[in-house]
């Protein structure tokens, strides 16, 4: 059974789903993730580190909002379209990377395989944790697991030199 549109009109809707991205045919987690990277290039490019870490709290916060929003518009919970959470999570790792695309390629790579693998503690907040906090803090949590291995994969690079 397909999952119900609600109109982007709600702003809770147009939030989680990214101004509709999340909408986007198969793997809207992908295309979530592919979204920040081009946000998050565009705000270290312009305004550097320190502002997507101010975006990944605000957005954040809005994320459990609009994900309790989206879920009560839609009656399901941790919606496939619901792509804000998505946002947080891949920012997280590329806090960890130079602006280069071969590194935001192996951050992308990175957070993706946490988000979709859900090693513990990121399987578990993902079972335990409801409502929009849950939708969000699971994304957190792959966004840490992968800056963390990114973040060792860049000092071994340097390392080796």
């Amino acid at each position: 059974m397909a999952e119900p549109r609600p109109s982007l009109a709600n702003p809770a809707v147009l939030l989680a789903t990214v101004f509709g991205i999340g909408w986007l045919p198969k793997a809207p987690g992908t295309w979530g993730s592919l979204a920040a990277l081009a946000m998050g290039w565009f705000i270290v490019a312009e305004a550097g580190p320190a502002a997507l870490m101010v975006g990944i709290v605000l957005v954040f916060g809005i994320g459990v909002w609009a994900c309790a929003g989206y879920a009560k518009a839609t009656g399901t919970h941790d919606a496939g379209a619901c792509v804000i959470d998505e946002v947080v999570g891949q920012w997280i790792v590329l806090l960890v990377v130079p602006l280069d695309l071969w590194f935001y390629a192996a951050a992308f790579a990175a957070f993706r395989f946490f988000d979709i693998i859900k090693p513990w503690p990121t399987g578990w907040a993902d079972r335990t944790i409801s409502g929009g906090l849950g939708v969000m803090i699971d994304d957190v949590l792959a966004g840490i697991q992968g800056a963390a291995v990114v973040w060792i994969g860049l000092k071994l690079i340097q390392y080796i030199g």
